[in-house]
């Protein structure tokens, strides 16, 4: 579904990706782990196509298509979905509202009816009860002193409504506690642990992948994979740290 080879990329002129080279196919979920300034949030982000991270050197295609070609809009339309460490917040945009443009941005960018108001509110309605959030805040301005719980169980609706392929969850687990982890850890993977999808899950602990188990787990340093193994390594990681096995 996802390949990466020897991608180098850069802010600002520094280099920040040093040749990254990674697979996932369908059906898999990948854990990249690191210490600080690894890379870990470059990736996610070379890979969504934000503004001012240069891709230099490399490629990376998803389901066989050039992913560094597109525009953002495009991947996410292909089905590409990013999840934030820090969710932004929109004042006077309602999640009900945001939501429904977006997805119905996508399903017009795939040749597919827009969804009506009355078949939108239910599907928000049945994502936000399975993942714990009051429906009711769905009508409030996107993340607008939501907890940070809240806000990452709304991210977890979102990407339900959005329904991607591949997500691509950047520390979804900074700030949660352990009522919201284990949520969060559920809503992953009712939703994306299906034959069809994938998920890059971004992490520093390995307290997440306690509820969501990958199938690989892979340590970045200095900008390029330099270990990969089972969920053993994970647990490896939080008894001795990153010096040894990053070096």
């Amino acid at each position: 579904m996802l390949k990466i080879e020897n991608l180098h990329a850069e802010v600002d002129g520094k280099p920040i990706l040093k040749g990254l080279s990674l697979s996932l196919n369908a059906g898999e979920v990948h854990a990249i782990m690191g210490p600080n300034g690894a890379g870990k949030s470059t990736l996610g982000y070379v890979l969504s196509g934000r503004p001012g991270y240069e891709v230099t050197g490399g490629s990376a295609t998803f389901e066989g298509a050039d992913l560094l070609e597109m525009a953002p809009y495009e991947r996410a339309a292909a089905g590409l979905f990013l999840g934030f460490q820090y969710p932004v917040e929109i004042p006077g945009v309602s999640n009900l509202q945001f939501l429904r443009e977006a997805l119905n941005a996508q399903r017009r960018a795939r040749g597919q009816e827009p969804l009506s108001g009355g078949e939108f509110i239910k599907l928000a309605r049945t994502q936000a009860n399975a993942l714990g959030l009051d429906p009711e805040m769905l009508k409030r301005p996107v993340n607008v002193g939501f907890s940070g719980g809240e806000k990452k169980r709304a991210e977890m609706v979102q990407m339900g409504i959005i329904d991607p392929k591949l997500a691509i969850l950047d520390e979804t687990d900074s700030g949660l506690d352990i009522d919201a982890l284990r949520a969060v850890g559920a809503g992953i993977n009712a939703i994306m642990r299906k034959p069809d999808k994938a998920v890059l899950l971004i992490t520093h602990y390995q307290r997440l992948l306690d509820y969501v188990k990958p199938d690989f787990v892979h340590v970045l340093a200095g900008g390029r994979i330099v270990r990969s193994g089972g969920p053993e390594l994970a647990h490896q990681l939080e008894a001795e740290g990153y010096a040894e096995i990053a070096a």
